[in-house]
């Protein structure tokens, strides 16, 4: 490649960490916009006492990215206490919570927290307004949270319409910025109604991205996700996002081409209310008015299917050619 580009990832979760992993090994520009909705487990907690915005899915997105010769710092970012009063809690999750006490911002205690971790680019929350997620499924009905969305209580008849952001969010200019400079846009991978749309419904963010001259690719997920795409295809899961994100705005799309082995679709099968490989059909796109790119993106070891970040890197590395 001859010059270095600038990539703006766009998700949550172990998504985002997945494909940041991936690039900084490349000499790229890069910045992550994460979702600001979470609120499960540590997160939840330290929002309800301490009113700070969600720092769970910026703690991934900064370990990620975290210089390789701050290992430790970076071990401590991801402890997470298994007694006491603190039990369940990531010590990054604390961290980031003392940060904003000290800095008086979350924006500078991310700030303040990439310094310490010597991040090779930014992360930017989406917004840094004070929300929360609500879905509303197909039969009208609400529900609200984003881990009673993430992880249903009870079983789930009615499949997911849409989800909305309860509270007044506006975009982070930060957000805006990045989009404007990109050269390539990543959409996922990650849970789609938990992770990737909570950053689109954000007002302005769709626009900015529409705008933006930079490559628009989306990962589609390797797995469905109980709950929330159940049952879905390769082909759900872009009609899907541009449902929100609007059609002809995506350039690419990276589907896995690769069926798991026996033993591995055996083992799921094994599992109640598990997560089914995501089905990819050529026959499915013969009318897209974007580019599919079937890949093996599928990392080899171990018995989950995930997406590996070498992988996933090089098949964006090779787009941006």
């Amino acid at each position: 490649m001859a010059d270095k580009k600038h990539i703006v990832v766009i998700g949550g979760g172990t998504g985002v960490f997945t494909v940041l992993s991936g690039l900084k090994r490349h000499p790229h520009d890069l910045s992550a916009i994460v979702t600001m909705a979470d609120d499960g487990g540590s997160t939840g907690q330290l929002r309800e006492e301490f009113g700070i915005l969600p720092p769970g899915d910026v703690r991934r997105a900064l370990l990620a990215l975290a210089d390789r010769d701050a290992e430790l710092l970076a071990d401590l970012f991801t402890y997470r206490f298994e007694e006491g009063g603190l039990s369940g809690h990531s010590m990054g999750n604390l961290l980031l919570t003392a940060l904003e006490r000290i800095t008086g911002s979350f924006d500078r205690a991310v700030s303040a927290a990439s310094k310490l971790l010597g991040v090779r680019g930014r992360v930017i929350p989406v917004t840094l307004d004070n929300v929360r997620l609500k879905a509303i499924l197909a039969d009208g009905s609400e529900v609200h949270g984003e881990s009673e969305i993430d992880v249903p209580k009870e079983e789930r008849l009615e499949a997911i319409e849409r989800v909305e952001l309860i509270g007044r969010a506006r975009p982070n200019p930060k957000a805006l910025d990045a989009l404007a400079t990109a050269d390539m846009i990543v959409m996922g991978p990650g849970d789609l109604y938990t992770s990737l749309l909570p950053n689109l419904v954000v007002p302005g963010i769709i626009e900015a991205i529409a705008g933006s001259r930079a490559k628009k690719t989306y990962i589609v997920n390797v797995m469905t996700k109980y709950g929330e795409t159940d049952g879905f295809t390769a082909r759900d899961f872009v009609d899907a996002l541009e449902r929100v994100l609007g059609e002809d705005v995506i350039d690419f799309v990276v589907v896995n081409s690769e069926r798991p082995n026996k033993e591995v679709e055996d083992f799921y099968a094994s599992v109640r209310k598990a997560s089914v490989p995501v089905v990819y059909q050529e026959e499915h796109f013969t009318d897209a008015p974007y580019t599919v790119v079937p890949a093996d993106v599928v990392r080899k070891e171990g018995r989950l299917i995930r997406h590996s970040p070498d992988r996933v890197a090089g098949v964006i590395h090779a787009l941006l050619d």
